[in-house]
Formats: C-alpha cells, structure tokens, sequence
C-alpha cells in the first residue's frame, strides 16, 4: 500500500515545525504508521526533534540526529530518512528548514519523493518577515521551489500573534493566500489556530477549515518560567 509523504516548509517563525508535529501525531491517531522526520538545519530553538521521546510512547519514529549531535546547529541528515520515503507501507511527514538555505537540504532526496509522489505543504504566517505579502508570499515560494527542487502543492495559513490573536489577524492571512492561490491556482484550505485561542478565532473564517493545534515546542526560557526558575 502506498501511503502518502508531506513535505511542510515555510519562513523562519511561521509554525511550520509545530504543524508538522501536529501532523504526525493527527496521522497516528488515524491509524497510519507515521515517521516524522527533522530535517531543519536551520533553527536552534523549535524542532520537530525535541518530541522524540513523547512520540515513542505513541509510536511514532522521530528521525534525526541522536547523542551528542542531536542539538547541533549542522547540516546533518539522517540516513534513515531515506528509507522511510522509500518505504511506501510507511507515512512520512519532513519538517523542513524555514529558509532557502534549509531547503536545499531536500535536494539529496529529489529522486525519491518524485517516484514516490509527495504532498509539499507551504505554512505561511504574514506577520513574519519576508512572508507579510502577496508579492513576498510568492517569492518565497519561487524561492523555495528552487533551493528544494520540488514543487508547492497547497498553502496553509498560520496568522497568529500568539496572546493577540485576533479573527482579524486569521483573516488577514486568509485575505492574501485567497490572492496568492488565485495566482498560482494552487489549493488554499486550511488555517490553524492554537487550542489557547480556539474560543476567540472561530471556524470557517473566509470559507476555510479551521485546524486546531496544540503549543508544543515552547521556548528554553518558557520551560524555566512554567517550572518556576
């Protein structure tokens, strides 16, 4: 049985990771077989890696780098990544680096991904730099396509300003993705909101489907702060 690979790339702070994780973990719950593999090379402090030991305990593999490199800001990509693309009995979600740059790291399984057929997922928050526009939205995406050598399948909005997160500030980023998929004619359906704030940004803002994640990759000081350091 072929099983399906999500490829979700983005900026630098658009939640990209924190979707991913909710990806892997909404695709486990569903019964699939899911390896949620950490290719960002990119950002010290949210990575998809950091959840490797919650996410054995439900039975899903976490692929990247382990003992004393596991933290290591360095380009490096775990072999089994490989095989779990290979591995059409498996799904796969990759956690890609939020830039260019990270992208490219993609380029070692081009051949791969296209004779196994992937689903490219483009995470976009406009309250971020380089990604706060039509015209920046989409040369981020011609920018990424290029380092990846792969090709955006879907855009997924991600507006938030965490504690100020508003309806208004979702539908700002639900406003310029409906421009960015006219352009493109690529798919626009989702948006995602923090379950802290699912009571105040309501469903079917735009026509859209809401998608409700959990905060999962805090920041090394919030950690201190909630254990009262």
């Amino acid at each position: 049985m072929k099983n399906p690979v999500y490829v979700i790339i983005g900026a630098y702070g658009s939640g990209k990771s924190e979707y991913s994780i909710h990806l892997a973990k909404s695709l486990n719950q569903s019964g699939a077989d899911v390896a949620l593999a950490d290719l960002d090379v990119v950002n010290p402090y949210f990575r998809s890696r950091d959840v490797r030991e919650e996410f054995a305990a439900l039975g899903i593999e976490v692929i990247a780098p382990e003992g004393q490199y596991k933290h290591a800001d360095l380009p490096m990509i775990s072999p089994r990544i490989k095989g779990a693309i290979e591995d059409q009995a498996r799904t796969v979600v990759l956690d890609v680096g939020g830039d260019p740059a990270g992208c490219r790291t993609l380029g070692r399984f081009v051949d791969a991904l296209e004779q196994r057929g992937y689903n490219m997922l483009f995470v976009v928050n406009t309250f971020r730099p380089f990604t706060s526009s039509v015209e920046e939205v989409l040369r981020m995406k011609a920018d990424l396509e290029f380092a990846s050598k792969l090709k955006i399948s879907e855009f997924v909005c991600n507006n938030n300003l965490m504690e100020y997160t508003t309806p208004e500030v979702v539908e700002q980023g639900i406003s310029i993705l409906e421009e960015c998929s006219r352009r493109t004619g690529l798919p626009f359906k989702r948006y995602l909101v923090l379950d802290a704030y699912q009571d105040i940004v309501p469903d079917g803002l735009g026509g859209k489907q809401r998608l409700v994640m959990s905060y999962t990759l805090k920041k090394p000081w919030e950690g201190l702060v909630m254990k009262g350091i």
